[in-house]
Formats: C-alpha cells, structure tokens, sequence
C-alpha cells in the first residue's frame, strides 16, 4: 500500500515541477513544446534559445533526479526490500503511477483541455501534444519506465549484495 503513496509522491514532484514552470507563464517550460513552438516563442522574442537550454537543464534534473534517487531511496531505504525483483515491482509501480498521471492528467487534461499551457501567438501550432509525439510519450512510458526500473532494481542488487 505504501508503493501507492510514494507514486502519488511522485506525481506531486510532477505537479510541482509544472506549477513551478507555468507560474508567470506556459513559455517559462517552452522547452516541454515542440521545437515549432520553441521556435515561434523566439521569434515572438519572448525567450532566447540560450534560456529554453538552461530550462531544459532545469526542468531535467528537477524531474530526473527524483526518479533516478528519490525512488529507489524509498523503495530500498523506506520499505526496505532487499530483492531485486520486489525492487522493480515497486520501482515500476511507483514510475507507472507518475506516467498514468503524466499521460492523462498533465498531458491530455491539463495541457490539451484547459488555457494553462496556451502561449499567445502559438495557438495556430496547437494542439501542443500532437499525436504522434503523444504515441511517443505513451511508448516512452510502457517501454522506458520498465526498463529503467529494471536497470536500478539491477544495480541496487548488486549495491545490497
């Protein structure tokens, strides 16, 4: 039961992450967008190329260290698995509980439904999560998040053993 909080933790971290970025605007997280809208936000002058990188610095680490240290902490320093396959059934239930969220809440609700995420003099480019880059979310979610649970839950094993 405890695995279900720590996802729900995770899609905080989430959450934060994109409330922090949208907070004087959509174009502070443009690096989240499709590179034509990157682009029409530069042209537009209303960010540089040079600070769409250091946001995308940003928001990485900001969204990659937790899953890459915060996760495994709780499910091998919190719940105390030992196992390395316990270890990825949690890794991979925490990850796929943030990816559900991602998917549906953030990316179809949030971004595709509501005015949040709109930057003004983009709204020809919409919608911002076409559907090809959605079927390459939702692959990266179902393919990549097993694999990297797989590769710590590994790598935790050998740490434990």
């Amino acid at each position: 039961m405890i695995v279900f909080f720590e996802g729900i933790v995770m899609c905080f971290v989430l959450i934060l992450v994109c409330v922090v970025g949208i907070r004087n605007g959509a174009v502070g997280v443009v690096t989240f967008y499709e590179k034509n809208v990157q682009k029409r936000v530069v042209e537009l002058g209303m960010t540089t190329e040079k600070e769409i990188k250091r946001s995308s610095v940003i928001t990485g680490a900001a969204l990659f260290l937790p899953m890459l240290f915060l996760v495994p902490y709780m499910v091998y320093g919190v719940n105390g698995v030992t196992e390395m396959s316990e270890g990825f059934l949690q890794i991979l239930t925490v990850y796929m509980i943030m990816g559900l969220f991602d998917r549906l809440f953030i990316d179809w609700y949030w971004v595709g439904h509501t005015q949040a995420w709109l930057i003004p003099g983009t709204e020809d480019l919409m919608p911002y999560i076409p559907r090809k880059t959605a079927v390459k979310k939702w692959v990266g979610t179902l393919v990549m998040y097993p694999l990297t649970a797989l590769l710590i839950s590994l790598i935790m094993a050998l740490i434990i053993k």
